[in-house]
């Protein structure tokens, strides 16, 4: 369909479609809006859908009692971080990590345990959900977004579209929508993993803390080729990212927060060609260090600015995390100064991700000593 005659609600619809296909439920926002028959939630500044979240709570920790379960919901709801970014780091963690509760055994005791709120080894057990013209009121404020997908109820990507018939309506005024998202009802972002901006003709992804040049296309479906020019863009971009088990696996291992010295937080996740050469690296990596393997796990080729520190520490942070590599040591060998420096900043920066603080080390010796901790060693050159 050519430009001039796609409106914006067309391009919902074949969005919505491409969802549909992925298995996604679609619905229309005012057809569940408070007040109405089906309705999906009480109050227009509610954006989690509770009802659907506690749902899924109750089915994915079937062992956790009913009031652990109401506590870990509670935390949801109730964010107490004074900015925005830190409640989302929060958020994060509690995605990805479960919600930690306490509850007393019947001896008495009193058990520590972790609320999940996704399955993410099972996608099908999971509750997806795509809504379109989701009306948010928040400080009197009325906001509605183009569409938000929920993961078990919890709206976790915000897709906003421009007309691609107005030449005034581009991914720069989405993006700048999505800023004004983020002053007038915050609360969405809370729970925001990724955003999508799109004119049409060209679509980008990014986290809520992107700034506009850090909103990148997607250029691959399933990573084995980039797709052609003929393919929408946004198309490209949802079923390359938006397939349940991708989404799941990008949000569990291919976000990072990283913390500068003066505590600011930026939310980063990794391209197209960082998460595919990843999977890629990581599958090579176990292959090479099984019985029989030559040990060379291969090389990941990177140009000037692609962002090769990010990709080591999303490759270290999902190597960590491999039964296959039984806790394994990563050694970073460069060739100048000034990297080592980069690269330790950046996997301090991003400790979270990695589970453990980064050490660095100074001389041959202390190599020694790391490569002694752990069952194996892992060896990254940078040359």
């Amino acid at each position: 369909m050519p430009a001039a005659r796609i409106a914006e609600s067309h391009l919902e619809e074949h969005t919505l479609a491409w969802l549909r296909d992925l298995g996604y439920t679609t619905l229309f926002g005012p057809d569940i809006a408070p007040g109405e028959a089906r309705a999906e939630r009480d109050d227009w500044h509610e954006v989690i859908l509770k009802h659907r979240l506690a749902a899924a709570i109750a089915r994915l920790n079937p062992d956790v009692p009913a009031d652990a379960q109401e506590s870990a919901l509670r935390k949801i709801l109730h964010p107490d971080s004074p900015s925005l970014v830190g409640n989302n780091r929060v958020f994060h963690r509690m995605l990805v990590d479960g919600v930690e509760v306490e509850y007393r055994r019947p001896d008495g005791s009193i058990k520590g345990d972790q609320v999940r709120l996704a399955d993410f080894d099972h996608p099908e057990k999971n509750d997806w959900l795509a809504i379109n013209q989701f009306t948010i009121i928040e400080n009197h404020n009325n906001r509605r977004p183009d569409i938000l997908l929920f993961l078990n109820g919890i709206p976790i990507v915000i897709i906003e579209l421009k007309n691609p018939a107005d030449e005034k309506a581009t991914v720069e005024t989405a993006f700048r929508q999505i800023q004004t998202y983020k002053q007038q009802i915050p609360s969405l972002f809370t729970y925001n993993e990724m955003a999508v901006i799109s004119d049409g003709l060209d679509a980008r992804i990014g986290t809520f803390t992107s700034i506009r040049e850090r909103f990148m296309p997607w250029r691959t479906i399933e990573g084995d080729k980039i797709a052609p020019d003929t393919m929408l863009r946004l198309e490209v971009l949802a079923k390359g990212v938006f397939e349940k088990r991708r989404l799941l696996d990008l949000i569990r291992n291919y976000i990072a927060f990283e913390i500068d010295e003066d505590g600011s937080i930026a939310k980063k996740m990794a391209g197209y060609h960082q998460y595919h050469a990843v999977k890629n690296a990581v599958e090579s990596t176990i292959r090479a260090s099984r019985p029989g393997g030559d040990r060379r796990g291969g090389v990941v080729w990177h140009t000037q600015g692609s962002g090769k520190s990010l990709t080591m520490v999303f490759f270290t942070g999902e190597i960590v995390l491999s039964p296959a590599m039984e806790n394994p040591t990563v050694v970073v060998i460069t060739d100048r100064n000034d990297l080592d420096d980069q690269l330790f900043g950046t996997f301090s920066r991003c400790h979270e991700i990695l589970r453990q603080e980064p050490v660095q080390a100074a001389d041959r010796e202390d190599l020694k000593r790391l490569l002694a901790v752990g069952s194996g060693g892992i060896v990254f050159t940078t040359i």
